[in-house]
């Protein structure tokens, strides 16, 4: 899966759910991905910005995550995905995830 591809989903789920209420950053492989839920809606980009929860994995996991072949929490727990900042924005991601 390409970085275009995770983004291109990222912004199909974003229209169709409620803002995040912050910010929050993906750091895939190192590559950002930016959703800031504080308007009306989630922008998506691919900007290198501070967030208020910053979610670090890689491509591999992150697509397990999408498919359901991986648990979140199993996955953190685990070390496969780092989370930095607001827990509680990181809850909210499963409405973009899946």
């Amino acid at each position: 899966m390409s970085l275009d591809t995770v983004v291109a989903t990222f912004k199909e789920k974003a229209d169709g759910v409620s803002p995040i209420g912050g910010t929050l950053k993906f750091l895939l492989d190192e590559q950002p991905i930016f959703i800031d839920g504080t308007g009306e809606a989630n922008e998506i980009s691919q900007d290198d910005k501070e967030a208020n929860c910053t979610v670090i994995t890689s491509m591999d996991v992150l697509s397990q995550l999408q498919s359901g072949d991986l648990n979140p929490m199993s996955a953190v727990m685990s070390g496969k995905v780092k989370i930095k900042g607001d827990m509680g924005l990181a809850m909210k991601l499963q409405s973009l995830l899946r």
